[in-house]
């Protein structure tokens, strides 16, 4: 999908520089509008990313444009020589994105940085926990205006509840005085579940106590924000832990996925395999997967495409297992995948599947060769053994497969 972003600016000279800037470093498509009624006609037609208006407008003033940009529900970024403190407050409250006085490139560049964000944002869910609906709607309204998918529930209970059900949350902002669980207790429960590098948290209180700050940070939130606080507060704070998460994110997946595919590497496989096995006491299902004749196909079609066929396999698994699923990228062209809390015959009936998907896709060469290739896989129950000898079976049932000519599943 191409995002897409409106300048709004009569202003010809400073409207063409922002959006020069915004196409080469982001790569965004960007529409101007050197008059509010040329911006009605874009906004009817396009949904964008955010809407960038300048106080010089023909016809218009700035407060109306923006007035009418908000109203076709589009976020709206002020680029403004008035530097009122109060003018600016007011502005603000008509739940603009920024308002960003124009002093020159240091200005533009930060809306580069602005729009940037703003794109990450609608990667990530963020759940609210507050019994006042009041700030419930205030700050999912904030958050929407800033892309992120928002959640809100009343306390505690209902946040277990959701994380439950929603593996996908980003950040959960929770009051502190809720009934049911408050926000202490929700954020020791939720420790239990996810790490920091996992699922930040942001605790939220009018308390002048700083005991309960000490605690909220040693029960694992990741800030704290005291009521009441200001939308750029608030703001700064949300998006600073998000970006903190990207982040550890980045470096975990350098540690622990495969450059070539992304899925996890052998590395984590065993670490993570180790820690469930002796944490929980279900059954689970280890399939080891080969590329038939992978050194035939890369002879045939070559390195890069003999990669792109590792690439598309490697989609395959990921797209058809579930999210608690391993999916992993082991030596060459061998992956694992586990299915957790499973029996035999659905074990069986998932690798059938997954057999069938790979060996009737289809995949051209990058001369347009639809490419040839099949897989084996050999698969084991696991729960009581341990897991060199889970995966030693499961090498084993692999190896008839091979021999047995390939493109087939062998159960033990």
């Amino acid at each position: 999908m191409i995002t897409k972003v409106l300048i709004v600016q009569s202003n010809k000279a400073l409207a063409n520089l922002i959006a020069k800037k915004i196409e080469t470093a982001l790569g965004y498509k960007v529409d101007l509008a050197y008059k509010l009624s040329e911006a009605k006609l874009f906004l009817k037609s396009y949904k964008y990313l955010s809407v960038i208006v300048g106080s010089s407008i023909d016809g218009s003033s700035l407060e109306s444009a923006v007035d009418y940009i908000i109203s076709k529900g589009h976020q709206a970024i002020v680029l403004s020589e008035n530097s009122d403190k109060e003018y600016r407050k007011n502005m603000l409250n008509k739940n603009i994105i920024d308002y960003i006085q124009n002093n020159g490139n240091n200005d533009i560049n930060y809306i580069l940085t602005l729009l940037e964000r703003l794109d990450k944002n609608r990667q990530h869910k963020i759940l609210i926990v507050d019994d006042s609906m009041m700030f419930r709607k205030q700050m999912k309204t904030t958050l929407e205006n800033l892309c992120f998918k928002v959640i809100t529930v009343a306390h505690g209970e209902e946040a277990i509840n959701i994380l439950d059900t929603t593996p996908d949350i980003s950040l959960v902002i929770t009051d502190y005085n809720m009934p049911v669980m408050n926000g202490l207790e929700l954020t020791e429960n939720i420790r239990k579940l996810y790490p920091k590098n996992e699922l930040g948290i942001i605790a939220l209180s009018s308390s002048e106590d700083n005991e309960t700050i000490a605690q909220f940070l040693k029960f694992g939130a990741n800030d704290f924000i005291k009521k009441p606080f200001s939308k750029d507060e608030f703001t700064c704070r949300v998006n600073n832990s998000i970006e903190s998460l990207e982040n550890i994110n980045i470096i975990t997946n350098q540690i622990n996925r495969d450059y070539l595919t992304g899925l996890y590497n052998h590395r984590y496989f065993i670490k993570n395999m180790e820690e469930y096995t002796q944490e929980n006491n279900e059954k689970f299902a280890v399939g080891l997967i080969n590329i038939d004749n992978f050194k035939d196909l890369v002879k045939k079609y070559g390195e890069e495409n003999a990669d792109d066929v590792i690439v598309f396999i490697s989609e395959i698994l990921r797209t058809n297992t579930n999210y608690r699923d391993i999916v992993a990228k082991f030596r060459g062209e061998e992956f694992c995948v586990v299915l957790k809390n499973i029996n035999i015959y659905s074990a069986k009936d998932i690798f059938d599947r997954l057999s069938h998907a790979i060996n009737n896709a289809v995949l051209t060469s990058d001369k347009d060769e639809v490419i040839d290739f099949t897989i084996s896989i050999g698969v084991t129950l696991g729960g009581e053994d341990s897991l060199d000898d889970i995966l030693d079976n499961a090498d084993m049932c692999l190896h008839k497969a091979i021999q047995n000519g390939g493109n087939q599943v062998v159960f033990s």
